[in-house]
């Protein structure tokens, strides 16, 4: 396997696609991401669908630049708050962090990800070959610049999305093995990580934004596709 996209995917854990000289090698579902990515052994680069870098103040301006990619499509980008917000170990006192350092409170779809973006994070801190995607910009890349029209949970957005893949030569098989349970946009989420995780092997993926700000540990804050 050259390379590895993840997806987080409900109390399942973690999905991930796996690629093998850009097409489709095998998918692996387990509960910790260091558990799946230690399961997928020498990989050169792995993309993960999370929001991994931090600011210390303000919106990350890798969030309003793929909002600004996307158009239509902008709602699936949620914000993502500053570092200290995250240390919080409740809802309440982390929307106050967030109001103090954002003028904006956090959205509690965003702190539901709490667990799952620390995890990554710990992941990430620890593992230089991890880098951070966000599906829907992969996608747009892959549609050539144009963010599919339909949403992904819907027959004919995830009807498009496969197609963008195959077209781009990662065939997902009817019969994925472990990843068979998993919902089928997490799937097709994984696999647009794992396409910009072989763009980022060959270097010649882009980032958002292209002069990246410094998480507080020195790591470029970013989304790579």
């Amino acid at each position: 396997m050259d390379v590895l996209g993840v997806d987080a995917c409900g109390k399942q854990g973690w999905v991930g696609i796996a690629l093998t000289g850009g097409g489709y090698a095998v998918s692996l579902v387990d509960v910790r991401l260091d558990a799946l990515i230690e399961r997928a052994g020498g990989v050169f680069a792995i993309a993960v669908d999370m929001p991994l870098g931090l600011v210390e103040r303000g919106w990350r301006a890798a969030d309003l630049g793929a909002r600004v990619l996307l158009r239509e499509r902008r709602s699936t980008v949620f914000l993502v708050a500053p570092r200290p917000a995250w240390q919080e170990s409740e809802y309440v006192a982390a929307g106050d962090r967030c109001h103090e350092l954002t003028g904006q409170r956090l959205s509690r779809q965003a702190w539901a990800l709490a667990p799952k973006l620390l995890e990554a994070r710990a992941c990430w801190l620890a593992d230089e070959r991890i880098h951070e995607v966000h599906p829907e910009v992969s996608f747009r890349a892959l549609a050539g610049g144009v963010p599919p029209a339909h949403a992904k949970k819907t027959w004919r957005g995830q009807h498009t999305r496969r197609s963008l893949l195959a077209a781009a030569g990662v065939v997902l098989p009817d019969e994925l093995g472990e990843a068979d349970r998993v919902p089928a946009d997490d799937v097709l989420d994984a696999a647009a990580a794992a396409w910009s995780a072989h763009r980022i092997a060959q270097g010649v993926a882009e980032r958002i934004p292209e002069v990246p700000e410094l998480d507080a540990e020195g790591r470029a804050v970013e989304i790579r596709y």
